[in-house]
């Protein structure tokens, strides 16, 4: 499909969805993002949407047409939403000890990008700014905040994520039942130990060979 048509498919897609259920993906987006199973691939996808709802931000804003705020206030809101989730995916695959250089790279590069997109949109000043002054600065605030995350250093934030999900765990435990606690642990304890005893065609007390 041409670059140029894209703009104007979720044009269309934006108006077509129900508010109440409008969902920040259109629905070939989320056949994308189940099919890009690699954190990489998928954070570099992600960044194509993001580029995509800047691109429409910049049609819309082109044209003085009735009705273009709401258009505008709901794609700068779809946009904070994907950014939200490259951060996500990107804190999930380093819980999961996932190397994620390449994703990252390509994140920091296209932010820069879509950040000064955002702020000359902000500092062009448009008529009817007010009606959607809220949802471009937290468009801005979520693009500068994941960027200045994408640009620390992996290991750093691999701690970072891990401490905060051993916070998280040990404040749900807390208002755990004595009972369930111990039922919980007991079922960790039995996943871990599934674990070790990996399958293997060797017989018992064989060595492997060194290679």
């Amino acid at each position: 499909m041409p670059r140029w048509i894209w703009p104007l498919f979720l044009l269309f897609a934006v108006i077509g969805r129900p508010q109440a259920t409008r969902d920040f993906l259109t629905a070939d987006e989320v056949d994308q993002v189940r099919l890009a199973q690699d954190p990489n691939d998928r954070l570099k996808l992600y960044l194509h949407f993001a580029r995509q709802r800047v691109e429409l931000l910049k049609q819309l804003l082109a044209k003085d047409k009735p009705g273009r705020s709401a258009m505008i206030h709901s794609t700068l809101e779809d946009y904070t939403k994907i950014i939200e989730a490259i951060d996500t995916v990107a804190d999930d695959a380093l819980r999961r000890r996932i190397e994620i250089g390449p994703g990252i790279s390509a994140v920091v590069k296209e932010e820069k990008d879509l950040l000064g997109a955002l702020e000359k949109i902000a500092q062009s000043k448009p008529k009817d700014a007010s009606r959607y002054e809220f949802a471009l600065q937290q468009a801005i605030e979520t693009t500068r905040d994941s960027l200045e995350i994408s640009q620390e250093d992996l290991k750093t934030r691999t701690r970072a994520v891990l401490d905060r999900e051993a916070k998280e765990r040990k404040e749900r435990e807390s208002l755990m039942q004595p009972k369930d606690l111990e039922e919980k642990k007991a079922q960790e304890a039995k996943e871990a130990q599934q674990k070790k005893k990996a399958p293997t065609l060797r017989r018992k007390g064989e060595v492997p060979k060194e290679p």
